[in-house]
């Protein structure tokens, strides 16, 4: 209920924002923006002076050192930039158009020792355009990498994780997982308009970046490196996503698109009922636990006969398996952006975005080939992604005040059926498994940020909530066997195993909530300080995290010694919508079970303080250190349920206050190379669920998940050093290397003794990383001075990465030393971007390829679990029509359609590799179309 309230209020707020009113330009008029940034820091300038010569119209710049001058009548003009200390600036041709936005990005020179507010430079519209992108381009503080709104628009990325892709160094784990410089999605930290975003999985440290639409997005920063004003949490990067908020002009846009797959487009989709609710992404209720059901002391003291017959008729036992076609995938956006400018130079802006997204996808000939196993799945995925976004922003004088919302739903409904053997017994077997999934995200900011001076110093202020939502109602497993040495093929299979209940045919019904409060305030102050310009940047925060996790196992054991051998047969052969009818049931030949375990029923909640000081200072214009010193103190308690007691115990209460030093140094060997260097210290602290005791049956990868309380938080030492070169505006080769030394690594664990494995979490001793990226981005006109050559741009991501884990000596692992899970040894990225008739067509190619990783760490009995190689091959052409406001893309994705395999890597015992799973996704194909107002 309470995600469809704050649907519901966003809803309100796109009316409100719909129905307030807009700026209309003149026929003949259009509007002049930008930023203006300090030459050699690149931090932007309040308060600058801008005057359109010739004319009585100007403004200045905000807080965010932006400007805009709406109404210029269509022409060229000299634009002048005057602010106190820096040189004034005039731009000559720049053409304002009709009904049209020129942006102009500005940087100004304060140099030191001159005296530069009496100096006029003079440069045209052209020049002082690549001029804004150097600076950009340069200025960063740390090593770090991204994409723009406008590169995710040219590609056929839909959401946020397939853009992350595209990033140097940056690799995609089961479509919505990152991975950055080999390093698992545990090791980097996920970041929205300046908070920190809190996992969105049950069962590990992650952020499902496939929830966040790709429109919705301004752009994506990824810092490799750290700075005393970033969290400490991440070792391989931290990923930074910011939303829009004020919008360039007022615009109206809606899209829609169409795809098709391969492997499940129009082919048989076998799925459960499906009703209106699911299709908008939510559950409508059924399939969760009766508000009045017994609880677990009721549940283990016994039930009279009619309480057991209520509390299991109450179970959702729609489990009729339909035979559809599947659909097309379908995807509906829809837009709105106001903006709205005041005679006194202030602005309101807010942007509102709906978005929808359903797809019905088939794994087939899924192979689960290892140990005994000899399985053959097939799985149907129904899913429906919603979201939206409501952000409000006000400029006025020197302060600017953002309010920024999102919300996304996700609703998987997927059925499972299983064929295959089990060598370890002598039955041929049929296993159907039905699960629900439903995750929701909603994060509310408001941020503030204010001139306090005539110098430019500012006070930046944060407050965060953050809510999120797992709901996994009724996942019901059942599994059917029949002896492999029968001859009749018209026997039945049996399901044998309802005469007792256990993890791998219980129900599940969890549910996860956990919310997430956050403050942070920050001052910047421009200074002199060992005869260097300077910047100090001083801040302190606070972080509150609280989860509540209930889980429970119950199952209907049918008493097969109440009835007949041949009745207890026939019933065990019903199919499962039958099975545990409500006829059966009041024939009391079932009884109401649970399975009790330590952690199913669990709390947490962590606190965390910081503080940090920070200096950035030039010397000479070349040299330029940014150094100081993060303080963190964390703390968190879990307390969870305890089987033995019955009761609710402390099982966490740990402590650390950690100082975090680091220092980026960078070196302006000319105008267009710079050198870098950093060193900085990084934590990876355990997630609650790593933490928790929490036990469950993982029915696709056979296997027990669980945690583990004595789970230490990792230290990690990092140093990097880069070569970068900006041969021209948008081009870029640079070259790195980076080191990571580990001390008490996260990573799973896996006690494979037992015929079904349990994976946990522990800490490596020590483990070191290491490796190399090289980024090149190259107009390809340096071939043949034409247009075809001009308007084409190639470019290129390449990692080189190596690890090395020494396994702990807590049991005899088959490998002693290994790579880190998930570190791939090198990454591929590579793309060519054209565009032709003048911009309206625009042709994007782009490759992705990673080296094998480890998906399992190996353990006693079986080595690592290794993810081959895979080739993914993308394209997209665009068309722009009805006057550039429309346009058509047609996206090829996954066009080579690898198998995904998964294989365990036997050469350790020189036998050949078993496969842990094996399958392909198919390729997909979309059509869509996009118009703005």
């Amino acid at each position: 209920m309470k995600p469809q309230l704050q649907l519901k209020g966003i809803a309100a707020a796109m009316t409100l924002v719909v129905a307030a009113s807009t700026t209309v330009y003149a026929q003949s008029s259009g509007k002049l923006m930008g930023t203006i940034t300090n030459s050699k820091t690149g931090e932007t300038i309040t308060g600058v002076t801008v005057r359109i010569l010739g004319t009585s119209r100007g403004g200045s710049s905000d807080v965010s050192g932006k400007y805009s001058i709406p109404a210029l009548p269509a022409g060229k003009y000299t634009v002048e930039y005057i602010y106190i200390g820096y040189s004034t600036k005039q731009v000559t041709e720049v053409e304002i158009k009709a009904n049209d936005l020129t942006n102009l990005d500005i940087v100004l020179d304060n140099s030191e020792g001159q005296v530069l507010d009496q100096v006029v430079v003079t440069g045209s519209f052209k020049k002082e355009s690549i001029g804004a992108l150097y600076s950009q381009q340069k200025n960063s503080a740390l090593i770090s990498d991204g994409i723009s709104s406008e590169q995710i628009r040219r590609s056929p990325d839909k959401n946020t994780s397939e853009a992350l892709r595209r990033v140097s160094g940056t690799t995609i784990q089961d479509n919505k997982f990152v991975i950055v410089r080999g390093l698992s999605d545990r090791y980097n930290v996920a970041m929205m308009d300046g908070s920190v975003l809190p996992s969105t999985e049950a069962n590990r440290r992650a952020f499902s970046f496939d929830i966040i639409p790709s429109n919705l997005i301004d752009k994506i920063t990824i810092s490799k490196t750290a700075t005393p004003d970033l969290p400490a949490d991440f070792a391989g990067g931290a990923v930074q996503i910011t939303t829009k908020d004020i919008p360039d002009q007022n615009f109206i846009s809606f899209g829609l698109g169409y795809g098709y797959n391969t492997a499940s487009t129009f082919k048989d989709f076998l799925q459960t009922k499906k009703n209106f609710q699911n299709y908008l992404g939510f559950d409508d209720g059924s399939s969760q636990l009766a508000k009045n059901f017994p609880s677990r002391d009721e549940v283990g003291g016994g039930l009279s006969g009619k309480w057991n017959r209520l509390a299991l008729k109450s179970f959702s036992n729609d489990f009729a398996v339909q035979n559809k076609s599947a659909l097309p995938s379908q995807t509906y956006q829809f837009s709105v952006g106001k903006v709205k400018q005041y005679e006194d130079n202030s602005r309101f802006g807010a942007v509102f975005s709906v978005n929808y997204r359903n797809a019905q996808n088939i794994l087939s000939d899924v192979k689960r080939q290892w140990y005994e196993y000899n399985y053959n799945d097939t799985q149907y995925k129904f899913s429906t992604n919603l979201g939206a976004l409501a952000n409000f922003a006000y400029s006025f004088g020197k302060s600017k005040i953002t309010w920024k919302n999102l919300y996304n739903r996700t609703y998987d409904n997927n059925y499972l059926a299983r064929t295959g053997t089990n060598g370890s017994s002598t039955n041929d077997n049929r296993f159907f498994a039905f699960d629900i999934m439903q995750k929701s995200l909603f994060k509310s900011t408001l941020e503030g940020e204010h001139a306090l001076s005539e110098k430019n110093d500012k006070l930046k202020w944060t407050a965060s909530w953050s809510n999120i939502g797992n709901n996994q109602p009724n996942q019901m497993k059942i599994n059917y066997q029949r002896s492999i040495n029968e001859t009749d093929p018209s026997a039945p299979y049996l399901a044998t195993a309802i005469t007792g209940v256990g993890k791998e045919n219980a129900r599940m019904f969890s549910d996860l909530n956990e919310n997430i409060f956050s403050g942070e305030v920050g001052y910047s102050k421009p200074m002199d300080f060992l005869n260097a310009p300077t910047t100090l940047k001083v801040g302190a925060g606070t972080q509150y995290r609280k989860r509540n996790f209930d889980a429970r196992f119950l199952g209907a054991q049918l008493e097969a010694s109440k009835i007949g051998v041949d009745e207890a047969k026939e019933i065990q052969g019903l199919s499962p919508d039958h099975i545990f009818s409500a006829d059966l049931i009041n024939k009391n030949y079932y009884k109401l079970d649970e399975i009790l375990g330590d952690g199913d029923l669990h709390n947490a909640n962590s606190l965390t303080g910081f503080g940090y000081a920070m200096l950035d200072q030039k010397f000479n214009d070349r040299f330029r250190v940014v150094y100081g010193l993060r303080v963190e103190d964390y703390s968190v308690k879990l307390n969870s349920y305890t089987v033995l007691t019955r009761k609710i115990e402390k099982k966490v209460d740990d402590h650390k206050l950690d100082f975090l030093p680091s220092v980026n140094f960078t070196y302006n060997i000319t105008s267009k190379m710079n050198f870098r260097a950093s060193y900085y210290r990084t934590l990876a602290r355990p997630e609650f669920r790593e933490l928790a005791p929490f036990q469950y049956y993982d029915f696709e990868n056979l296997a027990m998940i669980s945690g583990n309380t004595a789970l230490k938080r990792s230290s990690i030492q990092n140093g990097d050093i880069r070569f970068e070169i900006y041969p021209s505006a948008g081009e870029i080769f640079s070259i790195s290397a980076f080191y990571k030394h580990f001390t008490d690594a996260i990573e799973p664990k896996r006690y494979d003794v037992n015929s079904t494995p349990d994976v946990s979490y522990f800490n490596t001793p020590e483990a070191n990383l290491y490796g190399v990226e090289l980024e090149a981005r190259k107009n390809l006109s340096f071939i043949v001075d034409e247009d075809f050559y001009r308007n084409t741009t190639a470019y290129v991501n390449l990692s080189l990465v190596h690890s090395k884990v020494v396994n702990a000596t807590d049991q005899d692992y088959k490998e002693k030393t290994r790579p880190m899970v998930g570190q791939s040894p090198y990454m591929i990225n590579a793309g060519l971007q054209h565009n032709a008739l003048d911009n309206k067509l625009n042709i994007n190619i782009l490759y992705n390829r990673i080296g094998k990783r480890i998906a399992q760490a190996g353990g006693i009995r079986f080595s690592s679990a290794y993810e081959a190689p895979r080739n993914v091959l993308d394209a997209q052409v665009g068309y722009k029509i009805l006057g550039k406001k429309g346009e058509v893309k047609l996206s090829a994705g996954d066009i080579l359609n690898n198998a995904v395999n998964v294989y365990f890597d036997n050469k350790v015992d020189n036998r050949p590799n078993e496969t842990l799973y094996k399958y392909k996704m198919g390729s997909n194909y979309s059509l869509s179309f996009n118009y703005t107002f």
